[in-house]
């Protein structure tokens, strides 16, 4: 039987707006991915920090501090952990918090660290308490201790490890605990991009991907990204498909529009669970407030996955709002249903 988390996940991988991975972005991605600190667009502060950083690193002849990356999904931090070990020019490793089960696991990878390598650790917020010790002086003191035997007679044997670079990603810093953080020295933040932004990056997987399209086509796509460089590509691959099908080959802005309306993905980026929520508060309770148990019942969702995927994005552009009685649809929500709100919602703005 499907738990509550099972089911969040698989919403997410269905939602063609969802920044996280899904099955087919892997390789896709890949193709796309900038190598370089200068090929990477957007995120103007967290490139300046990292290009005196790793220059200054470099010019050392030491290993980059510890870096933890940190915002929303889709956004490019497992893209510039490969780059910074591009640039600092030594080896990289990947791996996962929630893929590490046992502490012989990160034993293992901890043994096998060449110098000044970088070691990747996505969804660093899912590692198990008792692996994250085992990093804690491994990131200060750069050195492991490996317990050898068991009961009476197990002792603790102290084990040197080289000088490494611990890059870690995660969607959810507020749960990283107190001690795993203090030990990374340059801490960033990824913002949402900007249209503009956006459009650049578009035009750029079009070139690499061989699809011709217009500057109004690659507006047209970047509008409707939610921020998110992830969904703008996973966009354009889809319109891709509609211009060579239906179209004549080339995105231009109609070929845009006519590919994302059959999509469902309005000017907004919002996608038919979008609208439905929004439009459950405003026509079904006055436009709120509203409890997240009542509004996960009214639309047959789970409240974790209101919470967690829907929520966010509405907030963030102000189209939703929390409050301690619940959530209220924004002035921005009516406006782009083209309802008018009476008295008594008006009130709530």
């Amino acid at each position: 039987m499907a738990t509550p988390k099972d089911k969040k996940e698989n919403l997410e991988n269905d939602r063609l707006v969802s920044a996280v991975v899904v099955d087919d972005d892997a390789s896709f991605e890949l193709k796309l991915r900038p190598r370089r600190l200068q090929e990477f667009i957007g995120q103007s502060k967290v490139k300046e920090n990292l290009a005196v950083a790793i220059e200054a690193a470099k010019s050392r002849g030491e290993s980059l501090d510890h870096v933890l990356l940190y915002g929303p999904p889709g956004l490019g931090k497992t893209t510039l952990a490969s780059i910074i070990a591009n640039e600092m020019g030594v080896d990289y490793q990947q791996t996962s918090g929630p893929v590490l089960q046992i502490k012989g696991d990160l034993t293992a990878i901890l043994t096998n660290i060449r110098s000044k390598q970088v070691m990747f650790f996505d969804e660093v917020h899912r590692l198990q308490p008792a692996l994250e010790e085992i990093l804690y002086s491994a990131l200060e003191d750069y050195k492991l201790d490996i317990i050898i035997g068991q009961g009476p007679s197990a002792r603790t044997h102290t084990m040197d490890i080289p000088e490494f670079t611990f890059i870690a990603a995660t969607t959810r810093a507020g749960l990283l605990s107190a001690p795993l953080r203090s030990r990374f020295g340059i801490v960033l933040r990824l913002e949402f991009y900007t249209t503009e932004d956006l459009k650049v990056i578009v035009v750029r997987s079009a070139e690499i991907l061989g699809i011709e399209i217009d500057d109004a086509g690659a507006t047209e796509i970047a509008s409707r990204a939610r921020g998110t460089p992830r969904i703008a590509n996973r966009l354009l691959r889809r319109v891709r498909d509609y211009a060579q099908v239906r179209g004549e080959g080339k995105i231009d802005q109609p070929t845009a529009q006519a590919a994302l309306a059959m999509l469902e993905v309005d000017k907004h980026g919002f996608d038919e669970v979008d609208r439905k929520l929004l439009l459950a508060i405003i026509e079904k309770y006055q436009g709120g407030p509203v409890g997240l148990n009542t509004l996960a019942a009214a639309l047959a969702e789970e409240p974790d996955a209101i919470e967690d995927i829907y929520e966010p994005f509405l907030i963030q552009i102000g189209f939703l709002n929390r409050t301690p009685r619940g959530r209220v649809a924004t002035r921005l929500a009516y406006d782009h249903f083209g309802i008018v709100p009476n008295r008594k919602q008006s009130s709530l703005f």
